[in-house]
């Protein structure tokens, strides 16, 4: 039972705070135990203070500069956001969970995030959309990202083995189908009205290097060459590519062209079209390996539209002795799945070796997963499709972020940016200002506040140890 009661007013008055009027409007709800008494009240509390980390994280790096320089400049309404402060209240919105213009534009409520992100304010959702209304072309997009994608990349370090670049791409679902760019595609669900946006990941890194938007209707090899050689042309040059992997879907062979030409490395799942399936149903020498249920062979074999012979490994996977096998059934070879692998890897690497090596690339997928459960790619459609490009790639390097925080950290075991909401992001606090001094009180038991001091001192630290904070409290 909930009742209404009284009305107060009263005035409070702190040593490092100003008078401030609180009006307490008390209504009682009756548990089962005891009568609880419920007001409201002015005073600033936030209940995502733990944001001033990642905010903590941001001005270390002098990211707001960075965004300063590189978004479109357009003219100003009288007492309107710069283009940064937009973006920044986007990506702070996407790290405290929100999936919509909508969500994001809810936080202008938290009297927290724009005294911590050092920005006039949130802004509503109309300003948002016409926020990102200003970004109206393929270059002008590439001109905003491509130092954006560049500055994660260059908060690597190199590896003496390389990275192993992985290419996917996902459906995004938009069933009202009224926005640009959204066209009838095939997704997991059959065909629906979808975007089919393309990406690539470093997976030791697990940092997208690169994000593309495309109509539902694409193919997923569709503009992979004009995508790869755009990524490689800004990709430090530190970074050292060991293999580039990707699925049956990007199979081209204007593609595999281009990365031979390159000089790179690459592992391609190929197409079992027919001459590859005659092939399969020849007497091979299938060679077990010390993968229980899984042989392997390999030759040399040339496609139709393929200029010269290529090596492909060639796997077969007994149904029977393979909880979740991979690959595709042959009618007239039943109780095998057959999985086969194009590749330039010299011939001293393994067969059973490069279908491991391919097998890494189950990162890029768990990549794609985080992006679309927690940071809103299926529900950020705009009515424009460079400006949803925009938004969309904002939120994906609101993705890089939270991993390049985590590093800082030294957290280099996956965490999903749930947890860090879970862990530190929505961690209530009070806000006060008094002699030009603002004062964040965060509420925290004290049986956790040294762990807190080390996550603050971690990312303040110059030259931060090698010595990770603990992931959790205590």
């Amino acid at each position: 039972m909930v009742q209404a009661c009284g009305r107060m007013t009263k005035l409070t008055k702190s040593s490092d705070e100003s008078a401030h009027q609180t009006v307490t409007e008390f209504i009682k709800l009756q548990t089962p135990d005891e009568t609880i008494q419920i007001g409201f009240t002015d005073q600033k509390v936030s209940g995502r203070a733990g944001l001033l980390t990642f905010a903590s994280f941001l001005h270390w790096h002098r990211f707001g500069e960075l965004l300063a320089r590189v978004l479109p400049q357009f003219k100003q309404r009288r007492r309107g956001y710069q283009p940064f402060e937009y973006a920044l209240g986007f990506l702070a919105g996407i790290l405290a969970g929100a999936k919509k213009l909508t969500h994001v534009a809810h936080l202008r409520r938290d009297v927290m995030l724009a005294p911590l992100l050092a920005i006039q304010g949130v802004a509503s959702q109309s300003a948002f959309s016409r926020f990102f209304q200003h970004f109206t072309s393929a270059g002008q997009n590439l001109a905003t990202f491509r130092p954006l994608w560049r500055w994660g990349l260059e908060r690597l370090c190199s590896r003496p083995g390389g990275y192993a670049l992985d290419l996917d791409s996902t459906r995004l679902l938009h069933e009202d189908g009224h926005q640009e760019g959204v066209a009838v595609g095939y997704t997991r669900l059959g065909t629906k009205p979808c975007l089919h946006p393309l990406l690539a990941v470093l997976a030791e890194a697990k940092l997208v290097a690169g994000f593309w938007l495309r109509p539902g209707n694409s193919s997923c090899a569709s503009n992979v060459v004009a995508f790869t050689l755009d990524l490689l042309n800004y990709l430090p040059s530190f970074i050292r590519l060991r293999v580039v992997r990707a699925d049956s879907g990007f199979c081209l062979p204007a593609w595999l062209d281009l990365l031979e030409q390159l000089g790179l490395r690459y592992i391609v799942v190929a197409r079992l079209l027919q001459p590859l399936q005659r092939l399969l149903r020849q007497d091979l020498i299938w060679t077990p390996s010390e993968v229980p249920g899984t042989e392997v062979a390999e030759v040399w074999h040339q496609e139709i539209n393929w200029p010269q012979p290529r090596r492909v490994v060639l796997l077969r996977h007994r149904v029977a002795e393979k909880e979740r096998p991979g690959g595709k059934k042959l009618v007239d070879c039943p109780g095998y799945l057959y999985q086969a692998l194009v590749t330039n890897l010299p011939e001293r690497v393994r067969p059973i070796a490069v279908w491991r090596e391919y097998n890494g690339r189950a990162g890029c997928e768990e990549v794609i997963k985080q992006l679309d459960a927690d940071f809103g790619l299926p529900q950020l459609c705009l009515e424009k499709f460079w400006s949803t490009e925009a938004a969309l790639s904002l939120a994906v390097l609101s993705y890089n972020l939270c991993v390049l925080f985590q590093r800082r950290l030294g957290w280099l075991d996956r965490v999903t940016a749930a947890t860090l909401r879970f862990r530190l992001f929505t961690t209530g606090g009070i806000i006060s200002q008094t002699a030009g001094r603002t004062t964040i009180r965060l509420s925290v038991p004290a049986s956790e506040r040294s762990w807190w001091r080390e996550v603050l001192t971690k990312l303040h630290c110059e030259f931060p140890n090698c010595n990770a904070v603990s992931q959790t409290p205590g």
